[in-house]
């Protein structure tokens, strides 16, 4: 098959020639028709995962078809169509037992535990778990964008944050993270204010749903212009890009009691933000975290998809084929670009 690989880290990617996978037992192959291009594989490519094996092929946000199953699969066979969860559960440790699949103990990932989808084919372990029906309304394109971005960004919306009609949101980062929250928090009935640097990115942002936005390059205090606007702090935060800067500010900007989700990746010398303890302790604050989505909690998203509350496909952006995510991977930390970019032609 062929697949985007890279032998070192922060090394040349080439699209070449490598054998194809071969199902486990419990597993399949999947063929992929599309898959999302994401930071997260930028920041495997420089070598923040420390589950990277190399040589490696990156990529996690994917849909397709399955063309193979392993022995003692049940629920799938050649020909559905399916999406998968960025991080697939074992169904066995207390976590996947509590129904928790996104934090399993023993967990694995398209992309990072194991070759990912930046290929014609990719295989997915304990299928039966792990993978999702894709609905025929649905298109590849529209799926691969619900990858990480979108399914972290509804979990992290619907069943950390809880967000409610009439709260005020602020989402800070307007990446596809930022805006895919956005569009769900908008969805919900909730005030959105979008923070970002970038004004085409705040453009999008507005066309999308936001109540308001600011422009974190034009303003001293960001959290003071979100308690501004929403009179007093918003009720749930985002910080959807994953800085220092953005997460003090994504949680300075709170109302008493309010809730911040930390969705944005901190790694690197990120790994260690400032934190407004004394407001955490004093306005009784929740810091909480959102790592992927189960695979058994799909169907919430996709009937909202269905009912044309949530419009995914509008934040696409663009697609590429496969050689030209590989010469684009290793400029992600550069933020270019609008919405999600989506690989579909191998």
């Amino acid at each position: 098959m062929r697949a985007a690989i890279y032998e070192r880290f922060g090394g040349p990617i080439h699209v070449e020639q490598v054998p194809d996978p071969a199902p486990p037992p419990g597993g399949a192959v999947i063929g992929v028709r599309a898959t999302g291009l994401c930071r997260s594989d930028w920041h495997g490519w420089v070598g923040h995962d420390p589950d990277i094996r190399l040589p490696h092929v990156p990529g996690h946000e994917l849909a397709g078809v399955v063309v193979a199953v392993g022995a003692g699969v049940t629920r799938w066979r050649e020909g559905d169509r399916v999406t998968v969860p960025f991080v697939c559960g074992c169904g066995e440790c207390p976590q996947c037992l509590a129904g928790q699949h996104q934090v399993c103990d023993r967990q694995s990932q398209p992309g990072f535990t194991h070759w990912g989808s930046f290929a014609e084919y990719v295989m997915i372990d304990r299928a039966d778990i792990n993978l999702v029906a894709l609905p025929e309304a649905i298109d590849f394109v529209t799926a691969a964008s619900l990858g990480c971005r979108f399914a972290t960004s509804f979990r992290a919306i619907v069943d950390q944050a809880r967000v409610a009609g009439g709260e005020w949101v602020a989402v800070h980062g307007c990446g596809g993270v930022g805006l895919s929250a956005l569009m769900i928090a908008a969805a919900l009935g909730a005030n959105v204010i979008a923070v970002d640097i970038a004004a085409d990115k705040l453009e999008l942002a507005r066309s999308l749903g936001a109540a308001a936005t600011i422009d974190a390059a034009a303003v001293d205090d960001v959290a003071g212009a979100v308690r501004a606007i929403s009179g007093g702090g918003a009720h749930v935060s985002v910080d959807a890009l994953g800085s220092q800067a953005t997460c003090f500010n994504a949680i300075a900007g709170l109302r008493k009691r309010g809730r911040h989700v930390q969705v944005g990746l901190m790694l690197a010398g990120d790994r260690r933000p400032a934190i407004p303890m004394d407001r955490v302790i004093a306005d009784e604050l929740v810091v909480m975290g959102s790592h992927g989505m189960q695979a058994h909690r799909y169907d919430a998203m996709l009937a909202m998809i269905a009912a044309g509350r949530l419009r995914p496909d509008r934040l696409v952006g663009r697609t590429i084929d496969l050689a030209s995510a590989a010469a684009e991977l290793p400029g992600m930390d550069r933020f270019a670009g609008l919405g999600v970019t989506v690989v579909d032609r191998f």
